[in-house]
């Protein structure tokens, strides 16, 4: 199952990151914890960690034993160890579709809006699956991207109204793999057991336009890198159409639906 080119998506910036997506992804990752409800003292393995924000959230919630943290980018992984310094924590660098770990080592292994970056989804839980006990759970989520993501539905639905050309870097139409129904299949061709697949829901409000618009200006994943590439006039009218297709509140709040599908499974023993 291989996705569409990924190349072109630049995730190196933590710091930029942030206002991005990392301050409206925690709230997703508290909510994946506990509905993973995993026993206090499990050992754990993050698959791309990014800015570590699951990783902060399984030693808030989860009580681990030991979390080990893998990503493919060098300098996420040097952000991420100034950052965390719980003892219980390791982090390197490392293929989310060849993992640099041992078989059958850990009570769970997870992965928080990577999956559909990577180019054989399929081959990424099938190595989560090799690395957690039997018995042990494979879970992960991804954003729903052509559905209620609605703050890069407004971006990506007002830029390929002004170029038929930013369809092709639309997360909606690329990673068609984020639907309950795809999640759901991937998992049980994995060999996963007690599959099970659900909507996470949070609400984002924006300040107000520049808080919602600025973050495009930073660079980071596939919409800001499109904004960037642009001249600053066709930039501008792309700024203007957003603008004019959001939801504002009476008091200039632009509040936004933003909705993550998560699936679990269980390795089967032998």
């Amino acid at each position: 199952m291989d996705m569409k080119d990924t190349s072109n998506d630049v995730w190196e910036s933590g710091d930029l990151y942030e206002p991005y997506m990392g301050r409206w992804s925690r709230p997703v990752a508290q909510e994946f914890i506990r509905w993973l409800a995993l026993p206090e003292g499990s050992v754990w393995l993050d698959v791309g960690f990014g800015t570590g924000a699951l990783t902060q959230t399984i030693l808030d919630l989860a009580n681990p034993k030991e979390i080990k943290g893998i990503d493919r980018s060098k300098d996420y992984v040097e952000s991420v160890k100034s950052q965390v310094h719980d003892p219980r924590t390791t982090f390197e660098v490392g293929n989310a579709q060849s993992l640099p770990v041992e078989m059958d080592h850990f009570d769970a292994a997870v992965s928080g809006l990577v999956m559909n970056f990577v180019p054989q989804p399929d081959q990424m839980v099938a190595e989560m699956r090799r690395v957690v006990r039997a018995g042990g759970v494979v879970a992960l989520y991804v954003w729903d991207y052509a559905g209620r993501m609605q703050m890069l539905r407004h971006f990506w639905n007002a830029a390929s109204a002004l170029d038929l050309a930013a369809r092709e870097l639309d997360e909606g139409w690329r990673f068609s793999i984020s639907n309950p129904t795809s999640l759901r299949y991937l998992f049980e061709h994995a060999h996963l057991s007690q599959v099970e697949v659900r909507s996470i829901d949070v609400w984002a409000e924006f300040k107000d336009f520049n808080d919602y618009w600025s973050p495009f200006l930073g660079g980071q994943g596939p919409a800001a890198g499109y904004a960037m590439s642009l001249s600053e006039e066709r930039r501008a009218r792309l700024r203007d159409r957003i603008y004019n297709s959001l939801p504002f509140a009476l008091d200039g709040t632009i509040p936004l639906a933003l909705r993550a599908w998560a699936v679990k499974g269980v390795k089967q023993k032998s």
